[in-house]
């Protein structure tokens, strides 16, 4: 079964590699964003993975707050939304040959979590993207959490919020790295569930509204596995 799985991850990540290389070589040649959004579904389509999304996604949302467990949840969040996503990474991914030009090219957002400049560039960085409607899309755990338990909200996420008085949609995902992960080298076909969470904007005057987001999408998260057996 292991073996099948670890063959399934290698023609999972051939499917994603090849997509990839799609996007980048029209890139220029298609109106964005449709080359990145052809190439999640071509990923999405190609793995023989679905997505049911629970709730609506508010289309005057301009931060979407999402939980991290595995590189899916960049596919399902392109697929599940026509907007044009603005992904905030860590800047070593921008660095990384070949899966660093899917980031650059769209002019996505760097973070050098060590840079002592890092903030500025970070707000400046936000406050560019902003000005073309793009949807500033963040993994507030700054990694991924693969044991259910989502980490510590990093602060980056609330400080772009706060200085831009943000729109906020939290989505939950559930379960995505039971289907890929990279560090198992794993990979099951199966069917991703997305939770649109209420939209709200972001109160500078409340320190604790990050923190406070956690806990609630921890429990979205925990009632959805409880009730569904389909996520275990």
């Amino acid at each position: 079964m292991k073996i099948f799985a670890h063959v399934s991850w290698l023609f999972a990540t051939l499917i994603i590699a090849t997509s990839l290389t799609f996007m980048i070589v029209t890139f220029y040649l298609l109106p964005r964003p449709y080359s990145r959004k052809i190439a999640a579904w071509l990923i999405r389509i190609g793995t023989f993975f679905s997505v049911t999304v629970e709730g609506k996604e508010d289309p005057k949302a301009q931060m979407f707050l999402v939980n991290h467990q595995s590189d899916l949840d960049i596919v399902v969040m392109e697929t599940i939304t026509s907007r044009d996503i603005t992904w905030v990474a860590k800047k070593e991914l921008f660095d990384m040959p070949f899966f660093g030009l899917a980031l650059k090219l769209p002019q996505d957002i760097a973070v050098e979590r060590e840079s002592k400049t890092s903030l500025i560039k970070l707000l400046k960085d936000a406050k560019r993207i902003l000005k073309t409607n793009r949807v500033i899309t963040m993994f507030p755990e700054g990694t991924r959490s693969t044991k259910g338990t989502m980490l510590p909200f990093k602060s980056g996420a609330k400080i772009i919020a706060d200085s831009n008085n943000l729109r906020v949609q939290p989505v939950v995902l559930m379960q995505t790295a039971k289907y890929y992960n990279t560090k198992e080298f794993y990979y099951r076909p199966g069917r991703v569930k997305a939770i649109f969470l209420e939209s709200f904007v972001a109160d500078k005057s409340d320190e604790n509204w990050l923190s406070d987001l956690r806990v609630k999408m921890q429990k979205v998260y925990d009632d959805e596995l409880a009730n569904n057996p389909r996520h275990r």
